[in-house]
């Protein structure tokens, strides 16, 4: 087992939580006395971890809401301050890489080295060979792209091949090949129910992703009850504009704590126990 999935395990039950709060930065909705103070993005970022940390399982900071900013610094700085205040609370860096050879290799020190990620999201279709970087960094989690949240995913993740859609092929994979020393999770989007529970049903207890509740219209009872393991675990369940723009008041944080909260118990309801 990966100190990774270790982790992520241990803040499950530590926090009786399955919920991921995405760090998605938006400067033009900060609170007008945060937006105008310097660095914006990490006095948002630490109010919103220091009034969630207890109810959380990860976080995940997506990379383009910092890039876009030129504010790399500040996604350090976010990831570093996680680690020394709430070390039993793993990160996920979301940058869905996907690259070859020494590129890769880089890649994966970006994440894992200069960032400090506990796990980072990857995608595979370019083969094996390009995740091999990720992977052989077997305390690291390396998350991988399978079944997307958004609409456009049927394009080309439900190509038909040799029988079966492309998502399951990824799954198959996945389980049987990548996952040889125990790191690997998928991204399952929570807006494909069915595929979810096809998936689980693939990868056995492999920890699952899963975006796509709050603002884009996943049904959180039916993710838990397609996706959830016999334990009533399995799941990351992440929420970004819904938990951290809940208000955009000087309440923020308090009212990102009120979504959080919200969340765990709405996921906790549906939840079998073990």
């Amino acid at each position: 087992m990966s100190g990774f999935i270790q982790a992520l395990g241990n803040a499950w039950r530590r926090n009786d939580s399955l919920v991921c709060v995405g760090l998605d930065p938006e400067i033009e909705r900060f609170p007008r006395h945060l937006a105008e103070q310097g660095s914006p993005i990490f006095q948002f970022n630490k109010a919103v971890i220091d009034a969630t940390a207890d109810l959380v399982c990860a976080y995940k900071p997506q990379f383009a809401h910092y890039a876009a900013y030129e504010a790399e610094d500040q996604l350090e700085r976010t990831i570093e301050y996680v680690h020394k205040t709430y070390p039993e609370v793993p990160v996920i860096l979301d940058s869905k890489r996907g690259d070859v050879g020494n590129t890769a290799e880089r890649y994966a020190i970006e994440a894992f080295e200069r960032y400090g990620a506990d796990a980072v999201t990857v995608n595979p279709y370019l083969g094996g060979d390009s995740l091999e970087p990720y992977l052989k960094r077997s305390d690291k989690g390396v998350i991988i792209l399978c079944r997307t949240s958004n609409p456009g995913a049927r394009d080309l993740q439900d190509l038909n091949v040799d029988g079966r859609p492309l998502y399951q092929v990824v799954a198959e994979l996945a389980a049987q090949r990548w996952n040889s020393r125990g790191n690997c999770l998928l991204v399952v989007g929570a807006t494909y129910p069915q595929e979810l529970a096809q998936v689980r049903s693939i990868v056995g207890n492999m920890p699952l992703l899963v975006p796509g509740v709050g603002a884009q219209g996943g049904d959180v009872a039916q993710a838990v009850s397609r996706g959830q393991t016999a334990d009533g675990t399995g799941l990351i369940i992440s929420s970004s504009r819904g938990i951290l723009y809940a208000s955009q008041g000087s309440d923020f944080a308090s009212a990102a704590r009120a979504a959080t909260e919200k969340l765990r118990t709405e996921i906790n309801l549906s939840r079998a126990r073990g």
